[in-house]
């Protein structure tokens, strides 16, 4: 009970907050049930005035409320299923940039992390170059002469996550327990995604083995490089790798005065996303224009690996599939994927969704990237999604979500740049290894390494499933049955869950109503 009324006082904070800086103004009412509904009036009442555009009413508001939900916001703008298009291409602005935190505490975990003093271990080392919700990071130079980036957590960053995440799970879960439309988005889902994706970037012993793998992936790619991880002094709390010498993305006349050809690499930004996608089955799923660089060669440079997308096999051959059926204009065979893969329920038409993958792929064939509005296009395939009953697939959003990122950042480097042209050689060369002869036969081989395993546990289970045999006929002579304690403890916790979450709503309400008639 003391944790549920810690959690309501965090939500109401939240709302209090959402509401001051007017982020209320960016959600439709008319969506939402008469009780949500009075509260988001309620909540406009006390909106700060001059609290700026919609496009940083939201930023500023999750900012304010600290690094656990400035993360939650970016995270989010992966999300524009659930949040909208307009939502997540506000919050694909959101800058995680904090505040850095002392210099003595940087050295701290340094000390903390070897147990032995900083100049110890490098000869320079700078006060933070850039400062993020989870860590900052350092410029400095070991005895060798080489120079390598540092990054450390903020002290007491779990803490204050694990105490954040928690009050959003409880808020997901009367979410979902009140809204079929929150069942369906996995609001739960999202958060554990969230809480999962937060807890490994909090082990920068993480970050630098998804480099490490990344490395490997990519050492044949002659235009693209990953910086290396020094894993002699990376630790829990410290993350040690080369310094990369380059200039950034986003600096085009930067790009321009150095000779670099622009188109090139406007194609190599979305030939390698691709690549690592489905080739490898494993991209940086944050390549926004800070965390791209350009070096002396001309490579593509990626840095902070705290956040990596992953695809089975299966994911990437459907994944290739869509992509060519798109690119060739087969919507039938982009429609029988998507039942291949079971993302659309068996109970739907082909036919029909067929019919709608049309609608989104035929308004954008021959046209040039800076005639094409990609949130529109998601915007329009997040509809399809809720029309047919697709559940949410986390990793392909993401894929998604990414690939949006990436061809905006291509856009920038050559506004005429078409995203089909450039995606179609990879596209085919993966398809025609992996579906034609010798795909085949490595899917023949991994069938038999499969049932070969499924042979050598085949006593165990059909001992397993005459038990359960057993125990069902069982059952059909005298039925199932729960004992009078189970319906009494279900009866009970439906009930709590109700009126805690009535609580909440008046809760909130009552902290508004306090904020407007006694600031």
């Amino acid at each position: 009970m003391i944790s549920a009324l810690a959690h309501l006082a965090r939500s109401a904070r939240v709302g209090f907050v959402l509401a001051r800086e007017g982020a209320l103004a960016l959600v439709d009412p008319s969506v939402l049930p008469p009780a949500a509904r009075a509260l988001i009036a309620l909540g406009r009442l006390i909106e700060r005035r001059g609290a700026g555009s919609s496009a940083t009413r939201l930023a500023a508001a999750l900012t304010r409320l600290g690094p656990s939900y400035v993360k939650f916001g970016q995270f989010l703008a992966t999300r524009p299923d659930v949040v909208g298009m307009k939502i997540a291409e506000d919050l694909s602005a959101l800058q995680d940039r904090m505040a850095p935190f002392p210099m003595a505490q940087a050295r701290a975990a340094i000390e903390t992390a070897h147990g032995k003093p900083v100049e110890a271990i490098f000869v320079d080392f700078s006060e933070p170059v850039a400062a993020a919700s989870i860590a900052q990071v350092h410029r400095a130079r070991l005895n060798d002469g080489s120079e390598v980036a540092v990054k450390i957590l903020r002290p007491g960053i779990r803490d204050r996550f694990h105490r954040d995440l928690a009050s959003m799970r409880f808020g997901a879960q009367l979410a979902e327990a009140r809204s079929p439309e929150a069942r369906r988005l996995r609001f739960v889902a999202i958060v554990e995604t969230l809480a999962r994706s937060v807890t490994m970037e909090m082990d920068l012993r993480l970050e630098a083995a998804a480099l490490s793998e990344f490395i490997e992936n990519t050492k044949e790619d002659a235009d693209f490089r990953v910086p290396a991880p020094d894993w002699q002094l990376t630790a829990r709390e410290m993350l040690v790798d080369e310094w990369i010498d380059g200039i950034r993305l986003s600096d085009v006349e930067a790009l321009r005065a150095a000779g670099h050809d622009l188109q090139a690499l406007g194609r190599n930004v979305i030939q390698s996303f691709l690549k690592h996608a489905i080739r490898d089955g494993f991209f940086h799923a944050d390549m926004h224009p800070g965390n791209l660089f350009v070096d002396a060669q001309g490579r593509l440079v990626a840095v902070d690996g705290g956040i990596m997308g992953r695809l089975g096999h299966k994911e990437r051959r459907f994944l290739a599939e869509i992509l060519f059926g798109f690119i060739t204009r087969d919507y039938r065979r982009v429609a029988e994927v998507h039942f291949e893969a079971g993302y659309v329920p068996a109970h739907h038409s082909i036919d029909d969704f067929a019919q709608a993958i049309r609608a989104v792929g035929e308004p954008i064939h021959d046209k040039r990237a800076d005639e094409i509005s990609m949130a529109k296009v998601l915007t329009l395939l997040f509809e399809i999604t809720g029309l047919f009953d697709m559940v949410t697939r986390t990793e392909l959003v993401m894929l998604q979500k990414t690939m949006v990122v990436v061809e905006g950042v291509a856009r920038t480097l050559d506004p005429h740049l078409d995203m089909w042209t450039t995606a179609e050689p990879v596209v085919r060369d993966w398809l025609t290894r992996n579906l034609g002869p010798i795909g085949k036969l490595e899917d023949a081989g991994r069938s038999v390494r499969t049932l070969a395993a499924s042979l050598a546990n085949l006593p165990e289970t059909v001992g397993r499933a005459e038990r359960v045999l057993g125990q069902l006929e069982d059952s059909s002579r005298h039925g199932f049955s729960l004992d009078e304690a189970s319906v009494q403890a279900i009866g009970r916790a439906e009930a709590a869950r109700n009126r805690w979450g009535n609580w909440a709503l008046w809760l909130i309400a009552a902290l508004l109503a306090w904020k407007v008639f006694f600031d």
